[in-house]
């Protein structure tokens, strides 16, 4: 395991001690905006630190909405990975695996075709992961990663 990867997660994590929320937005679209970007912060330095060697982040492709928001190499598999957070105790939308959507499921492999078409990559065994990233006021985020949450 990368020492350099080590070390910045332990950095994240200790910067994400008390939460990955903030209050501090003046909206609450705002606010789930950056709580976004941090979970997507701490889910690269996450997947890093396990031996992941990510190539792309925040992959689109013109004409469909959406993002692939991780793409890398777990050994010689190509791993598409939806990081899902959620902030704060309510139960209210469920848990962050539970709005990865049949939908969302489809745009994400039509997402991945495009993407793997674009970098010209061809004969590699491909998988969609999702990592869950539970974030409550005061505590350390939980992370959950699902290796081959679904396939295609």
């Amino acid at each position: 395991m990368p020492v350099f990867a080590r070390l910045i997660f332990g950095l994240v994590n200790f910067a994400a001690r008390n939460g990955l929320a903030t209050s501090d937005a003046p909206s609450a679209k705002l606010r789930a905006r950056q709580t976004g970007i941090r979970g997507e912060t701490f889910a690269y330095w996450y997947l890093r630190r396990h031996g992941y060697i990510l190539i792309a982040r925040n992959f689109t492709v013109s004409g469909l909405k959406g993002e692939l928001d991780l793409v890398g190499y777990d050994g010689a598999v190509l791993a598409f990975v939806e990081v899902k957070t959620r902030a704060g105790e309510s139960k209210e939308f469920g848990s962050p695996e539970d709005a990865v959507s049949p939908d969302k499921r489809r745009l994400l492999i039509r997402m991945a075709r495009h993407f793997l078409l674009e970098r010209r990559i061809r004969d590699v065994p491909c998988r969609y992961d999702v990592l869950a990233i539970e974030s409550r006021p005061g505590r350390r985020p939980l992370v959950r990663l699902h290796k081959d949450a679904f396939s295609s």
